[in-house]
C-alpha cells in the first residue's frame, strides 16, 4: 500500500471537523455523493469520517475528507476521471437497487413501532 500523500493532491481545508468539512464539499462541487465510512477510493485507500460522508466531483476533480492522525481531517481534491466514473457507477447501482426495492420503503418499517423497552426485544 501506498501512501496517499505521495499523489499529486490539492488541499482545500486543512485541520477541521467532519461537519465543516461535509459542507466544504456540498457547497464547493457540481456532484455530491454520500457514502458509508470504509468507501474504498484509488484502490488501497478507505475513507473514515462520521456519516454521512460526502463526496464531491467538481469537473476532473474530486473531493474528499481525508484523516491523518494526530493532524485531524482535511478536505482533499485529486484530479481523476477513472476513480469518478468508478463513484458514479457504484452509486447509480445503489440507486437502481434502492428503487427495486420499492424507494426508502423496507421490512424494518412494516408493522406498528414498539410501546415499550420490552416490546422491542420481543421481534
Amino acid at each position: 500500500m501506498s501512501c496517499i500523500e505521495q499523489m499529486k493532491y490539492k488541499l482545500h481545508l486543512e485541520r477541521t471537523t467532519f461537519k465543516d468539512a461535509r459542507e466544504y464539499i456540498e457547497k464547493n462541487s457540481d456532484e455530491v455523493y454520500y457514502v458509508d465510512p470504509g468507501y474504498k477510493l484509488f484502490k488501497d485507500y478507505y475513507i473514515i469520517g462520521v456519516p454521512p460522508v460526502a463526496i464531491g466531483v467538481r469537473g476532473t476533480e474530486m473531493l474528499f475528507t481525508y484523516v491523518k492522525p494526530c493532524h485531524g481531517a482535511f478536505v482533499m481534491g485529486i484530479d481523476s476521471t477513472e476513480e469518478i466514473t468508478r463513484l458514479r457507477e457504484n452509486e447509480n447501482e445503489k440507486i437502481k437497487k434502492s428503487l427495486k426495492l420499492g424507494g426508502l420503503k423496507g421490512k424494518a418499517d412494516s408493522g406498528p413501532a414498539p410501546t415499550s423497552f420490552a416490546d422491542m426485544y420481543k421481534r
